[in-house]
């Protein structure tokens, strides 16, 4: 995971953000400049290439819980598609 995800992930999909649905966080990513919006693209498409994010590691980033590896890379797959694909909504994590 390069540092631009890293950062990305602590502070738009901490536990007091993640849950929030209301639409900002694409335009919100999209609103920084080509390289962090591409860095944090590459990150995320080689975390889900790789699965080298462990559930403890995503927790101790966000406090969010996921109940398996297969869980947190749904949700992470969902934010991707969300983030840039075009994805009707963003993905909500397991409460």
């Amino acid at each position: 995971m390069n540092r631009e995800l890293e950062k990305f992930i602590r502070v738009y999909l901490s536990l007091e953000q993640a849950y929030d649905t209301s639409g900002y966080l694409r335009p919100t990513l999209h609103a920084f400049k080509d390289e962090y919006v591409r860095a944090v693209k590459n990150g995320l498409e080689s975390v889900l290439r790789s699965r080298d994010l462990s559930i403890e590691e995503y927790e101790r980033l966000t406090d969010i819980e996921f109940e398996n590896s297969d869980s947190l890379y749904d949700y992470l797959n969902g934010l991707y598609e969300y983030l840039f694909l075009g994805g009707e909504g963003q993905p909500v994590p397991p409460n």
